[in-house]
């Protein structure tokens, strides 16, 4: 699994370098096995966010205020390479500090599971909000037809940072919004964060469960 997904994000053309972070030695050793680069990290950590700046801080120290990190997850055997080089592209604007995907909701099962993140942007494709409930509310019409008179955009949740951002963001404390959705970005987001969106139309397919390694055996 993680040799796929460190293979695909070796044909992106924005990457300087590449790791992963871990806490598991059987993990370290196969990544070693295959030839790829390793960041041994805290087991303890609450989130990948925190992870993800525990290895930047190895790799690049403390002077790289404007390195961009990307945290890529290491269940997506598929991940496109383009996805990656669309989300750093967004960097070429020096204002972006924090950035992330979204992709148009097509089906309503997606606009109202809970599983599935919605998130409101404005017209600089800003996020305003993040929410498990389908947003906004489309007023006088049946949400059977919502998909018909607004567009939603869903979050694909991979995300990158300026070292000197995320550096802040590990700093935060949980906020009441992020612990009533279960969504850490939403504590960036409270602290007057902005969070630059890119709209792909790339579907993310994480293995998280046996149904889910059983399908993407199909898909080798």
């Amino acid at each position: 699994m993680v040799q796929r997904v460190y293979e695909q994000c070796l044909k992106c053309t924005a990457l300087a370098g590449l790791a992963v972070a871990t806490d598991d030695e059987r993990i370290a050793d196969t990544v070693k096995s295959f030839g790829g680069n390793v960041v041994m990290t805290d087991a303890n950590h609450p989130s990948g966010t925190d992870r993800c700046f525990e290895a930047a801080q190895k790799l690049f120290g403390t002077d790289t205020d404007n390195t961009v990190i990307i945290n890529i997850q290491g269940d997506e055997p598929f991940i496109d390479p383009a996805l990656i080089d669309l989300l750093a592209g967004a960097f070429t604007n020096a204002e972006v500090e924090i950035a992330t995907l979204i992709k148009k909701i097509t089906i309503f099962q997606d606009l109202f599971s809970p599983d599935t993140a919605k998130v409101l942007i404005d017209a600089a494709s800003n996020a305003l909000y993040f929410s498990r409930a389908p947003i906004p509310f489309i007023r006088n019409h049946a949400p059977e037809k919502w998909l018909n008179h607004h567009t939603f955009y869903k979050h694909i949740g991979i995300y990158a940072y300026r070292y000197a951002t995320l550096a802040k963001l590990v700093a935060l404390k949980p906020s009441v919004l992020e612990e009533a959705e279960l969504l850490e970005q939403l504590r960036w987001l409270e602290n007057g964060f902005k969070i630059n969106t890119q709209l792909t139309e790339y579907e993310g397919f994480a293995v998280d469960t046996n149904r889910d390694l059983q399908k993407a055996n199909t898909m080798v």
